[in-house]
């Protein structure tokens, strides 16, 4: 038995046991019964993924730290900038979880299988082309979104690494939404979790030099990521092209399909965008703030980190609430999906809020774990209490979000994003960093728009006539003579 064979087997026996926890998508029905507890145990394991995933980050910007306050400004410009090149192709996987989730729950097995394969392959070969297109130009954007001389080269050294790498840690959230699509969300995290292990023990190792590894500095960290992604990468494909846990894949049908990749580009796109969006907008901010010293911008880079643990519980909900969606969607249920969505915002609305409470008590503690430098941390804390009372509006937003992305309806998603991050965000953060609030006046443009997002989201969502939006309709799965052979042959490869 092989190394990687082991390690699967391995993550196969973790998952029954941490069932009694989490539960798998064989102990409940997403489709039927009560709304919280199948919303609370498929969300569960999707914080944790989450968190772990933020972990990444929070790592890399601990180590950083310690190693010099230059590298932390620089982690501060290359983290968007990774965040803007993996949401230009994370339309693809949140298009493949949608239709996985809407065929499994329309009972056609074999057609969410082609969707996953169709999806895995699309979305890997996008990769590619964008981690290429990334390592020809990161100099060139870094330097457009205000890195100055000394933290550009610095910046630049990261993102070379992790552009030539977009492919495995692109291709790991794929095999998350595949996944999650699907309903089960603990392989995921157990995945994920041995690679952030594996990410926190190499960071220090590479970063400074221990033992018999050259200190790579910058460098090194982001060689550790992708390091960890791609071994993570390898693990998840081999437990979809077994197909023992979750969705299967079947290389004969990983074929490029232009009718297929039609369909998906036709629903991710808008997620696309959606992301882009969120991620323009941090990028875009950080030329503001790249106006002010260089603390300013370490203080942003730890405030921006700390948001995306905080935010972790709205975000795995919205993801849960769109699979939710997806396979009500797809059992013909929409007024289901649709008391998901709500029950989501209210319970989000009231958890952000408690964890907002906490940061703007703890913002001291909070920034000072990450830096000793008094004028960082200073900045830092006037971040998180400008914002903090904010946090539970943006539970809101995201919920009702995720409800679109379910149903198809990612061009609605994507329009609440832009409206809210390039009409009000910005524009206020601009202006009033201008004023003698200077990047005061950028933290409060945050507190603002996360308010009107949540209001322009539950908004949308009452006006809409809501009903079911069927995406897998269409040329999207193989030939007839194909959805026969696919169906007769599950049990082979």
């Amino acid at each position: 038995m092989s190394l990687l064979t082991r390690l699967v087997a391995w993550l196969g026996r973790w998952s029954d046991r941490l069932s009694g926890l989490f539960k798998g998508r064989d102990e409940f029905d997403l489709t039927s019964g009560g709304i919280a507890k199948p919303l609370f145990y498929l969300s569960l394991p999707i914080i944790v993924t989450n968190l772990l995933q933020t972990a990444y980050n929070l790592i890399d910007t601990f180590w950083l730290g310690q190693y010099s306050t230059d590298a932390l400004a620089a982690i501060s410009f290359a983290f968007p900038m990774v965040f803007l090149l993996i949401s230009v192709g994370m339309g693809l996987s949140v298009a493949g979880s949608v239709l996985v989730a809407q065929h499994v729950g329309a009972g056609e097995e074999a057609d969410a299988e082609y969707a996953a394969s169709q999806t895995v392959v699309l979305s890997l070969l996008a990769a590619v082309l964008l981690g290429l297109v990334g390592y020809a130009f990161v100099e060139e954007l870094l330097g457009l979104l205000g890195a100055s001389p000394d933290v550009l080269p610095l910046a630049t050294a990261y993102m070379e690494v992790i552009s030539l790498g977009m492919a495995f840690m692109f291709g790991f959230f794929v095999f998350i939404a595949l996944m999650r699509g699907y309903g089960d969300t603990i392989t995921p995290m157990l995945v994920m979790f041995g690679s952030v292990l594996l990410n926190v023990i190499l960071d220090p190792f590479l970063i400074f030099g221990w033992w018999l590894f050259p200190e790579l500095g910058i460098q090194g960290a982001a060689i550790a990521t992708v390091f960890s992604r791609a071994l993570a990468l390898v693990v998840g494909l081999a437990i979809m092209f077994r197909g023992t846990r979750g969705v299967r894949i079947r290389l004969r049908q990983m074929r490029p399909d232009l009718a297929f990749a039609r369909k998906l580009v036709g629903i991710g796109f808008p997620a696309s965008i959606e992301g882009m969006g969120r991620a323009l907008s941090i990028n875009l901010l950080l030329v503001i703030v790249g106006l002010f010293p260089t603390y300013v911008v370490a203080a942003y880079g730890i405030g921006t980190r700390v948001f995306s643990v905080i935010f972790l519980p709205a975000i795995a909900v919205a993801r849960g609430v769109e699979t939710m969606t997806g396979q009500n969607v797809g059992a013909d249920k929409p007024d289901r999906a649709k008391a998901a969505a709500d029950f989501a915002a209210r319970t989000m609305f009231v958890v952000l809020g408690a964890l907002g409470v906490v940061a703007w008590i703890g913002a001291g503690p909070i920034t000072a774990a990450f830096t000793d430098d008094p004028q960082v941390i200073e900045v830092g804390v006037t971040f998180l209490r400008y914002v903090a009372p904010s946090f539970g509006f943006i539970g809101v937003m995201r919920a009702y979000n995720g409800s679109f992305r379910g149903t198809g309806k990612t061009l609605t998603a994507a329009a609440i994003v832009l409206v809210i991050y390039g009409l009000v965000r910005l524009p206020i953060a601009a202006a009033l960093s201008q004023t003698t609030m200077e990047y005061r006046g950028i933290w409060l443009a945050f507190a603002v728009s996360n308010v009107l997002g949540a209001a322009l989201a539950y908004g949308w969502y009452r006006r809409e006539t809501w009903r079911e939006v069927d995406v897998t309709d269409g040329p999207a799965g193989p030939p007839a003579s194909d959805e026969l052979e696919v169906g007769e042959a599950s049990t082979d490869d």
